[in-house]
């Protein structure tokens, strides 16, 4: 069984500068202000056009990223309607193969970091699952086996959201009353879209009590 933490990546492209352009040119039609526009886009527009309400504008541009977290936490994100979702398939996929390593790969719960007894107790009853998912195996298809699979179990899936349901998104998932693990992957994310696309996220509060340390990685490609 292999223990991993939970991280996210993306294509920087994902978050480019293009998009804030492309939002004010939509914005802009609704004024015929279209003449006022610059060579960038104006960051000072797009905070009003926020402040306001005027939401619906945002959503003509939207992010995908991929989230390698457990299956808990995957099912929080799937809850949001308005995307679209591209989940491993534990019918299809046999964790018993070679490319999974023949073994199944679970998310580290941080919170049991300092409770060794509590760990040892999370550890001992994943390593079970495991054991019988292997045996189940033997005789029957993975979409039969996977029925005793743990929470825990790692799962990547790639979400596309337009930008109005990202300010949706971390408004409800970096918030202190967030599951913890979904905190870990939700802050640093929307940390990165404030740092690129700063006038549709930097006004999002975040629990900032959350301790960094555990933030799971957030990788960008370009």
């Amino acid at each position: 069984m292999k223990i991993i933490r939970p991280h996210i990546t993306l294509d920087e492209a994902e978050l480019a500068p293009a998009k804030l352009k492309n939002i004010e040119r939509a914005a802009r039609l609704c004024y015929k202000s279209e003449s006022r526009m610059g060579d960038a886009a104006s960051e000072q527009f797009l905070r009003n056009i926020i402040k306001a309400g005027h939401e619906s504008v945002i959503e003509h541009e939207k992010a995908t990223v991929c989230f390698v977290v457990d299956r808990g936490v995957s099912h929080e994100i799937v809850r949001h309607r308005i995307g679209s979702y591209s989940q491993e398939s534990t019918r299809y996929c046999n964790y018993a193969g070679d490319k999974f390593g023949n073994e199944i790969t679970v998310i580290e719960p941080f919170f049991y970091g300092r409770d060794e007894a509590l760990y040892a107790v999370w550890e001992r009853a994943c390593l079970e699952a495991e054991r019988s998912y292997l045996a189940l195996l033997e005789g029957s298809a993975p979409e039969a086996a996977r029925s005793v699979l743990p929470n825990s179990l790692k799962t990547e899936l790639a979400v596309t959201y337009d930008m109005r349901e990202w300010r949706h998104f971390f408004r409800l998932r970096c918030a202190q009353r967030a599951h913890p693990q979904m905190q870990q992957v939700a802050i640093p994310l929307l940390l990165k879209f404030r740092e690129y696309l700063p006038p549709l996220f930097d006004d999002i509060a975040y629990n900032e009590a959350f301790p960094p340390e555990f933030y799971g990685a957030t990788l960008i490609f370009s």
